[in-house]
This record gives C-alpha cells, sequence and structure tokens, in this order.
C-alpha cells in the first residue's frame, strides 16, 4: 500500500494569534483605523441624537404654541365680552323708565356690534324677559336658567351648553346650537339690583378662533385641536370625539400647572381611546384680566408618525454621513500611523546598540521629532539621575530612626493634649448646673451629664444608644420633634439654632419639667452630632403665673371700692352735696382725677391679663367703620375740651361705604387710646385729626396730632408697657404708659396692624390698617 503523510492543522486561536500584526506600526495603524471608525460613528450618533431631540422638541413646542395661540384668542375673546357685557350692565338707558322700544333698539345695536351675540336681554328680578333684541323671548320666565341664578350670586359666565328656550327661534344649521352665557345684575341709579342683563354668545365663535389659528397646518400636516372643559368633555373637535370625556394625562398635567394669570402649556406624547399615539400639545386657560376663566383646555394633536418623519429622515442621512467620515478617518490613522513609528525604530536599534555595548549617546542621534530626542535625553538623565539617588538613599536610611524618634515624641505630646482637653471638658460638662445631652443625626443619645440625670431622671448607663425623643419628649410633642429631625437631614436647617427657646420636656416618671434651652451642632471625627444645653425654669414660671393672678386678683378686688370711691367723688365734684367751701371743691377734684386714673389704670392692668392669658373676648361683625371712628371721637370731646384742643374726623373718598368685620367695642377702645394720647401730648388750640381711607383692600384708620413728635431715642420703646418719653408731661397728663401697649395687643390679636410716623416739632400720626369687608 502506498505510504501516506498525515500534517498536523494549526489550532484556531494559533490561527488568529498569526493574523495580529507584531510591528509597532501595524498595531497603531490598527488602532487608529478603529479608533477613528469608533469616535466617528459615537459622534455622528451623538449628534444625530442631539439633532433628533432638538427637532422632537421643536415639533413638540410648535404644538404646545399652536395651543397656547388658541387658548390665549378664547381667554381673550371671552374677556372682551365678559368686559362689555359688564360695561352695558352699568348703562342707565335699559330702565323702566326708557320706553321699550328705545331700549330694544339699544340691545340691538349691540348684538349687530359682534355677530356671535344670539340672544341678548334684560329679565326683571322676578325673572321674566323685559326686552331682548328682536323681542326673542320678551315675557318668557328664566328664573330656572342657571345664568339668571349664577349671576345674582356674582358668577357671571356659564359653560357651553345647547341651546333650551331659543333652539326653535334661532335659524336651522347642521351642527346644533350651543351657548356661553355671560350674564351681570342689572343696577338702577341708587345702586339697588333690578334685573339681570344676560347674553348667549355662539359657541360657533371658538371654532372659528380655531380655524383662524390652525388653518395654514391643518389640512396639510394632519394636525387637530380640540377644546375640552373642567371636566374633560370635549366642547370642540374632530365628529368622533365631540361630547366625549376624556381622560388623558395632558389634561393632568394642563389642571396641575401653577395658576399664574396667563396661559401655561407643554406637549406629551401618549396613547389615545382610538389606540392610537399621539404628539400632543396643551394649553390650559386661566382667564385673562378680570375675567375668571372656565378653564377650558386646547389640544393640538398630530400622530407621532406623521409628527416624527422628519426625524426619520434625519437619522438615515446622519447613519450614512457617519460610515463615510469613519472611512475616511481610518485611511487617514493609517498614514499618520506608518509616520509616528519612523523615529520609535530607530530609537529601538539605538537602544539594542547600547545594550551591545557600544557607546551611543541616544539623544545625540535620535532628533527627528522633538518629543524623541526629549525621551532620548530624558533616558540619559534618568540613569544618572538613578546613580544619585541611590547615594541619598544611604544617607535617609542612616538618619531615619533618629527621625521615626522625634515623631513619636511629638505624637505622644499630642495624644497628652487630647487627653486633657477631653479630661478638661468632661469635668465641665460634669459640674455644669444645666442639664447637657448630646444626640447624633440618628436621635440616639451620646452623652448625658450629671445635671440632666438629676432633672430627667435617668441615668447615664440608661440612656446611652437610646432614642432621645422616646426619653425626653412629651407624646404629644413626639410628632414635631421627629419631623423638626427629618427635616434637618433633609436640608441641614435647625430651626432652634443658636436661640434661646422654651420647652417641656418629660421626665422619667412621665411628669414634664419647663426648660430653657439652646442647641447647636458640633463635629468630631466620629461625626457631627447635637449639642444640647437646657436650664429648669419650671420655679420661674410658677412664679410668674402668680404673680399673674396676684395682680388679677388684687386688681379685681381694688377695682370694686375703687369704682364706689370714684362714682362717690364724681358726684360730690358735680355738687350732689351741695355747694362745697372752695378748698374743698379742689380737694375733691384732685381725688376725683387720680381715682379716675386708678381706675383707668386698673383697667389697662386687667386688659392686659386677658391679653396674656388669651381671654380677650372678641365679637366680630360685618360693619361701617366711619360711624365707628365718628363715636369715637364724640366719646373724646369732653377730654379734648378740657385741654383746649379741637377734634375732627375726616372721610377720605368712598370712606361712608367702607365696611369691616371688626369688634366695635375694641377699635372704639384703641381709637380712645390713641385720642387720649394725641390729646395728652397737643397744645391747647391744636386740632387733632381722625381720618378714614380706604384703598387695597383695607381699611385705614389715622390719629394724627400737631404735638412735638415722639423723641428719636423713644420710637422703639412706644409700644411696651408702662414705656414714657417724657415723665413729667405724663404725670401732668395722667398717663400710666400702657395704653399703646394695649393698642398694640389689641390689634394684633385681630391680625391687624399699627405703625406710627413722627417728626419732630411737626406732630406723629398714628395708624391702624385692617382688612375690609
Amino acid at each position: 500500500m502506498p505510504s501516506c503523510q498525515f500534517h498536523s492543522m494549526p489550532t484556531v486561536p494559533t490561527f488568529f494569534h498569526r493574523l495580529l500584526p507584531r510591528a509597532l506600526g501595524a498595531w497603531m495603524a490598527l488602532a487608529f483605523a478603529l479608533l477613528s471608525i469608533v469616535f466617528t460613528l459615537v459622534l455622528s450618533a451623538v449628534i444625530e441624537r442631539k439633532a433628533t431631540e432638538q427637532v422632537k422638541s421643536g415639533i413638540g413646542y410648535s404644538l404646545a404654541d399652536r395651543a397656547a395661540q388658541t387658548s390665549d384668542k378664547l381667554e381673550r375673546g371671552m374677556f372682551e365680552r365678559y368686559r362689555e357685557v359688564g360695561l352695558i350692565a352699568r348703562r342707565h338707558d335699559l330702565g323702566a323708565d326708557v320706553p321699550l322700544a328705545r331700549r330694544r333698539e339699544t340691545l340691538e345695536r349691540v348684538q349687530a356690534s359682534y355677530g356671535y351675540y344670539s340672544w341678548i336681554g334684560l329679565a326683571g328680578i322676578d325673572g321674566r324677559v323685559q326686552v331682548a333684541a328682536r323681542g326673542m323671548l320678551e315675557g318668557v320666565d328664566v328664573s330656572r336658567r342657571p345664568w339668571f341664578d349664577n349671576a345674582l350670586k356674582g358668577d357671571h359666565v356659564g359653560d357651553v351648553h345647547e341651546a333650551v328656550l331659543l333652539a326653535k327661534l334661532l335659524p336651522y344649521q347642521a351642527e346644533p346650537w350651543r351657548f356661553v352665557d355671560v350674564a351681570f345684575p342689572y343696577l338702577d341709579e341708587r345702586g339697588n339690583t333690578v334685573g339681570v342683563l344676560g347674553t348667549h354668545l355662539s359657541w360657533q365663535w371658538a371654532r372659528d378662533v380655531e380655524r383662524s389659528v390652525m388653518a395654514d397646518v391643518g389640512a396639510r400636516s394632519n394636525v387637530e385641536a380640540l377644546i375640552v372643559d373642567a371636566g374633560g368633555s370635549v366642547l370642540l373637535g374632530p365628529p368622533d370625539s365631540a361630547g366625549r370625556k376624556l381622560s388623558l394625562p395632558s389634561l393632568d398635567m394642563a389642571r396641575g400647572q401653577p395658576r399664574s394669570g396667563k396661559v401655561m402649556s407643554g406637549y406629551v406624547v401618549e396613547r389615545w381611546p382610538d389606540g392610537k399615539s399621539y404628539l400632543v400639545g396643551y394649553a390650559r386657560g386661566r382667564g385673562y384680566a378680570d375675567y375668571p376663566g372656565l378653564g377650558w383646555t386646547v389640544l393640538v394633536r398630530q400622530e407621532v408618525l406623521d409628527a416624527y418623519g422628519p426625524v426619520r429622515r434625519l437619522r438615515e442621512y446622519g447613519l450614512i454621513a457617519g460610515v463615510l467620515l469613519a472611512a475616511l478617518f481610518s485611511l487617514a490613522g493609517v498614514l499618520v500611523a506608518r509616520r509616528i513609528t519612523e523615529p520609535l525604530g530607530e530609537l529601538a536599534e539605538s537602544a539594542r546598540r547600547i545594550r551591545a555595548g557600544e557607546p551611543v549617546k541616544l539623544g545625540a542621534e535620535n532628533g527627528r521629532y522633538v518629543e524623541v530626542q526629549a525621551l532620548s535625553g530624558t533616558l540619559d538623565a534618568l540613569v544618572a539621575d538613578l546613580v544619585q539617588q541611590r547615594q541619598e538613599l544611604k544617607e535617609l536610611n542612616a538618619t531615619l530612626e533618629q527621625r521615626v524618634e522625634q515623631r513619636t515624641r511629638e505624637l505622644e505630646q499630642a495624644l497628652l493634649t487630647v487627653s486633657a482637653g477631653k479630661q478638661r471638658i468632661d469635668t465641665i460638662l460634669g459640674t455644669v448646673q444645666d442639664a447637657f445631652v448630646a444626640i447624633d443625626l440618628q436621635g440616639r443619645v451620646v452623652d448625658w451629664n450629671a445635671a440632666a440625670e438629676s432633672m430627667l431622671g435617668w441615668q447615664r448607663d440608661e440612656v446611652l444608644g437610646r432614642l432621645a425623643v422616646d426619653l425626653m419628649v412629651p407624646a404629644r410633642l413626639r410628632p414635631n420633634a421627629l419631623a423638626a429631625l427629618q427635616h434637618f437631614r433633609e436640608t441641614g436647617e435647625l430651626e432652634i439654632h443658636g436661640r434661646r427657646v422654651e420647652r417641656e420636656l418629660c421626665r422619667r416618671d412621665g411628669s414634664e419639667v419647663e426648660v430653657e434651652m439652646t442647641a447647636a451642632i458640633a463635629g468630631t471625627p466620629e461625626g457631627p452630632f447635637f449639642s444640647i444645653f437646657a436650664h429648669d425654669i419650671s420655679g420661674r414660671k410658677q412664679v410668674e403665673r402668680m404673680k399673674n393672678e396676684f395682680v388679677s386678683t388684687v386688681s379685681h378686688e381694688l377695682r370694686t371700692p375703687l369704682t364706689s370711691i370714684s362714682a362717690s367723688l364724681a358726684l360730690l365734684a358735680d355738687g350732689m352735696a351741695g355747694e362745697l367751701p372752695a378748698d374743698a371743691q379742689g380737694l375733691i377734684g384732685i381725688a376725683n382725677a387720680s381715682s379716675e386714673r386708678l381706675v383707668r389704670l386698673i383697667g389697662d392692668v386687667l386688659d392686659l391679663q386677658k391679653m396674656d392669658a388669651g381671654r380677650m373676648e372678641s365679637s366680630r361683625e360685618v360693619q361701617p367703620v366711619l360711624p365707628v371712628a365718628e363715636g369715637a371721637v364724640a366719646s373724646m370731646a369732653g377730654l379734648a375740651a378740657r385741654a383746649g384742643v379741637a377734634l375732627a374726623c375726616e372721610a377720605g373718598p368712598g370712606a361712608a361705604a367702607l365696611c369691616a368685620a371688626i369688634d366695635r367695642d375694641r377699635i372704639v377702645q384703641v381709637l380712645a387710646n390713641l385720642l387720649s394720647n394725641a390729646v395728652k401730648f397737643s397744645e391747647a388750640g391744636t386740632t387733632v385729626t381722625t381720618r378714614v381711607d380706604g384703598g387695597g383692600g383695607g381699611v385705614r384708620l389715622s390719629v394724627t396730632d400737631q404735638g412735638s413728635g415722639i423723641p428719636e431715642a423713644f420710637r422703639e420703646r412706644v409700644f411696651q408697657r408702662f414705656a414714657q418719653a417724657d415723665g413729667t408731661n405724663s404725670r401732668r397728663s395722667g398717663g400710666t404708659g400702657l395704653g399703646l401697649s394695649i393698642c398694640k395687643a389689641i390689634v394684633e390679636a385681630h391680625g391687624w396692624t399699627i405703625r406710627f410716623d413722627s417728626v419732630a416739632g411737626q406732630g406723629t400720626t398714628f395708624v391702624v390698617e385692617l382688612p375690609a369687608a
């Protein structure tokens, strides 16, 4: 048999290994080519992605802009009708004293001025139509129609609805008649409501608005617009959607936007009930000017396949351009790699000769590129540096032990210093009288001094590691404490940081103790913690309560006999017991004035006690403010006459109609105190003026004197208790220094504000501001 020879086949890994390049130039060429391809494709993809996003965003914002334009036109159009009907309702040429034909002619002119007014008429207060354009529905009872009742309640606009009474009177059209109602109460010359002026605005107006905005894109790009009411029902749109109730993310996003007084818009991709995906631009109306709006949302939709057609073409162009650029960059990379590796081959040959013992200096022969020349010089210097570093290493080893010993001594000294500092801090915390508690950011106790043990009853080793809220905070306050801790973790803000605050803490036995505490953030290598110092103020609080009870009791006990004494002295001063000698009459007058002052002082003290205890009674009623001010001025006429000071009460524009929810007695008390102060510090012959003004939705009461003004140094203490700028004048005038403090407390308790303006030598004005009803 013939002999056969078998040759072994190379394995697969060996085969691929042989295919790999071995020269550096080939490797660099391959690397350049791969990097060029990857870089070019990635760059093309990034550019294509960014461009795609911009195109998508542009299309979406274009639809959103269409929706915003439509919504803005709708809101502005409704505002014009809202304003126009409101202005017509203020005209007095539609009253009952005007002939019926003339009134009907006026309404017909209004209807002719705007073609979308399908009906306009005036109904009496009984709901029966008195007069209407073209006589439509005259005599018909419309009192049960929503627009009539809502207008009387202050709701002047009604949402879209189908015709009820007018369906048979208006011309036939393919689409059912639908209207938007605008109605305002009609007032006579005395301001009394005598009827309702109503209009039915044809909904065809909205369709014309939609066509004017969408005319240039609707048919060409398959773009459709829908108008949806506040409940989600389609008011206007494609035939298959009219009247349907929609629940879409775009509607939810439109409703969720903040009410900023203008049209807000956006866009979203979503699936509709017909199973198709649309790119939807949305805009929700927010009214315009004083027109409140009906919450209409405008949706402009386009199928995603149609909307994003330019995006698909852009991607195709980007892919083709990326492939071409990658091929060009790869070819350039191969040529550059070959050029770069030539000097490296020469450098390798020089290194081989050095290894062979030939005297070759690298930096002298390899200088084609600055970089290669620098590398050669660096290698020459590296050998010299290596020899020098070996010598320095020997010298360093000789001094290493000495340096280690010196560093060891410094470290021991630092540890002793830290230990002494810690011992000093522990001694201070152990002897300080205030309770000290350290709490980590998880709310667990990490330190607890002896004062804390004495105050709260827990031993230090019992509380370490436990939650401070469970140990120290009363159960009713724990949710607030946990919320404050969570707020600090999220924001890094501590409400009581660096401030002294009063709190209640819970003892071990369940009793509570009132403390004054401060809190701060401290840091250690183990992490930050809350440093809390608490001082027991329960004794001080008890003393304050006893003081208040004592003052209240004494004041009540003194008021009864003083009232009797004051009344008796007043009778004697008025001659009830007959004519008294001149000396006795003078003494009676002094005693009577002093008793009256003492009664006022006790009354002021009792008022302050009620305010501090939160027991100040208040009964507010909506009432005119000007009569209250006039009454307060009249009550102070006697005091002003005795001082030779004139009182005046002025009313600003429209002041007679200003009303507010006030407690009449408290307002009179505030004005009486301000007037009393003004009279006391005014010279004889001058005038104190009380003025009532309105503006900005509020009522402003001012009391102005022509005195010497409040001294600059005293202005910060004007509203403090027992504060008096001039003690001599105060004693002469019978002042107690409590009147302005009581005024401020009453005003702030009712949520009002009080302030003053004073000019030296010209006088002072105190101003009380409260909201109008």
